[in-house]
């Protein structure tokens, strides 16, 4: 059975209510620019048909027809999202007050079950474990996590927002305040891991990411991806009700897809998985909230309602074993 996991613990009920304004803030500023925005393909297979799903916060989703995909388009180009993010009243927002509050929670809930998820990993498949990178590192919980262990001699961190990477070098942590675009490293510098935490979501051209993290990748060395589900309990029972469907993720990859646009870079796809825990309580909670009515799902009913505290743990259990949780995992090997 799965830790238990509320969703108090990572997002207090008291200050959410500021993080909408700031959310709100963020997505009037950033449709200032939707004249700019642009067309695009699949993110991971690149095929051109799609069907369009719904649209939110003024951007329209849609899915590929042949991946089966979830993603934003017409999208903010590079530059407007390079524009956007440092001066994001959101991501000021949950630096300054979310992540504090959640700080010891995030850290003993999230956290170290993050490092010891990705030192298993390294031992299992026997990766040397000199240097780690750590792409779209936030307030630097999970370097400074590692750093703790003494396992890796170097971690470094890619953090181009401003804020963020102060919150980063106030932990003593080594960050790179850049796009990783702009990051160059001699044969010599490669990094052994290079991991990414809810970062290609965000991206533009998350193929063109991919590609310039297995640039920072030594040969043989492992490259781990994590992101929303697409395919997850979550995000397709609630569909843009849910919280994790906003105007920052652009790309809502699945196990199959995101495997297939990292063989498209090269990569040897080693496994993927699915380890969230709070798909069944997000769908709960916006039903008792009244933004989703489960009233014509007599089953769901049954689990996330009438019967939670019996069926609720087990159910997301079912999730994370089926690799139907709206987290997802994907484990990668540069070959040597």
């Amino acid at each position: 059975m799965t830790t238990k996991l509320t969703e108090e613990e990572i997002r207090p009920k008291n200050l959410m209510t500021g993080q909408k304004v700031a959310a709100l803030t963020d997505v009037g500023r950033l449709l200032t620019r939707y004249s700019e925005f642009v067309e695009v393909d699949c993110p991971a297979c690149g095929a051109h048909r799609r069907t369009a799903q719904y649209s939110k916060n003024g951007l329209r989703y849609v899915r590929c027809e042949d991946c089966q995909t979830l993603y934003v388009s017409p999208r903010p180009t590079a530059e407007v999202l390079a524009w956007f993010y440092p001066d994001s009243p959101n991501y000021a927002y949950w630096n300054a007050h979310i992540f504090p509050a959640s700080e010891v929670s995030r850290r003993t809930r999230i956290f170290v079950p993050r490092v010891n998820r990705l030192l298993e990993i390294c031992a299992r498949h026997q990766t040397r474990t000199d240097s780690l990178l750590e792409v779209g590192a936030g307030f630097g919980t999970f370097c400074a996590e590692l750093m703790s262990r003494n396992v890796f001699k170097r971690v470094v961190a890619v953090e181009p927002t401003p804020g963020l990477a102060i919150s980063c070098r106030e932990r003593g942590i080594e960050v790179l305040e850049m796009p990783i675009e702009e990051v160059t490293l001699q044969s010599t510098d490669l990094f052994d891991v290079v991991a990414s935490f809810e970062v290609i979501e965000h991206l533009f051209s998350p193929l063109d990411f991919a590609l310039q993290m297995v640039r920072l990748l030594r040969p043989g060395g492992l490259l781990l991806l994590t992101c929303p589900n697409g395919q997850g309990f979550d995000i397709e029972t609630l569909g843009p009700v849910s919280d994790t469907v906003d105007h920052e993720h652009l790309n809502y990859f699945n196990a199959a897809s995101l495997e297939k646009m990292l063989r498209r870079v090269g990569l040897d796809v080693l496994e993927s998985f699915t380890p969230g825990l709070l798909d069944a309580e997000l769908v709960r909670n916006k039903v008792l909230e009244g933004s989703f009515d489960l009233s014509h799902q007599p089953f769901l009913k049954r689990v996330l309602l009438d019967g939670w505290e019996q069926h609720g743990q087990a159910f997301q259990d079912y999730l994370i074993a089926q690799g139907l949780s709206s987290n997802l995992w994907v484990l990668a090997r540069k070959p040597i």
